[in-house]
């Protein structure tokens, strides 16, 4: 028997990178799976790859309409949550003096509305005694100029975590957040970006890294499901899978 067998898991951006190293953990401890995303070629390909394995819903994180539709699908093809992951950002580069309403629109609607409500519409359906975990950035710590806007949104989706551990002690919920650092993703934690700014990207990131390297999906996704299923005795806390970044270890 699997380590998660006959658990329920959602996981919200779940079609590819760190979202994807988490779906990849949970199928192989043997829980069941629904995964949204909002591109469907991504979409297709995970459905390819795990087949009946898992429901994979489209679903724009910023939609209160798909959110709802969400809900649905849940009630249908799980009947209830035991696990939630919230794994949703997009980010973009930009000094404050700089940043246009539209960039901070965008940003603010998918990285901090999108989990918010996401979470708010599927309360009902998480089981007394199951967990949350969001997703959220060393950015949080870092202050790293050029990331005003994307450094806000995850210290929102950071409070509301707090928040939402409070609120649901008295039903058993754990909330807690992983905050990465740099990590090996396709996108390279940037989007939109091309190969080239990627890979400066990722040279500037192994050099500000203390241990000297970017972190990997399945390191993130460990920290993930530790949080998730193992740390019982854990909630509101945040934790760093970031190679030091954010600890002043110097």
């Amino acid at each position: 028997m699997g380590v998660y067998e006959g658990r329920r898991a959602v996981v919200i951006g779940g079609t590819h990178g760190m979202g994807l190293g988490v779906v990849e953990e949970l199928l192989a401890g043997g829980a069941r799976v629904l995964l949204t995303g909002n591109n469907e070629k991504n979409l297709e390909e995970v459905r390819g790859r795990f087949g009946p394995a898992v429901h994979a819903v489209r679903a724009n994180a910023a939609d209160l309409a798909d959110t709802d539709a969400l809900a649905e699908s849940v009630r249908e093809h799980l009947g209830g949550i035991d696990f939630l992951h919230v794994n949703v950002g997009v980010s973009g580069l930009g000094p404050v003096a700089e940043t246009t309403e539209e960039s901070y629109d965008w940003m603010f609607s998918i990285n901090a509305k999108g989990p918010f409500f996401t979470v708010q519409r599927l309360l009902p359906l998480l089981a007394d005694g199951g967990s949350i975990v969001f997703t959220t950035s060393v950015t949080n710590l870092t202050g790293t100029a050029g990331m005003g806007v994307y450094s806000g949104t995850k210290a929102a989706v950071r409070a509301f975590s707090r928040v939402l551990a409070s609120e649901l002690l008295p039903r058993g919920i754990r909330v807690n957040t992983v905050a990465p650092g740099f990590i090996h993703t396709p996108s390279g934690g940037f989007t939109n970006a091309t190969e080239a700014e990627k890979a400066e990207m990722g040279r500037i990131g192994d050099e500000a890294t203390p241990m000297k390297r970017h972190g990997t999906i399945a390191e993130v996704a460990r920290a993930v499901l530790f949080l998730g299923f193992e740390a019982t005795f854990t909630t509101g806390v945040e934790l760093p899978v970031d190679g030091g970044l954010g600890q002043s270890l110097h």
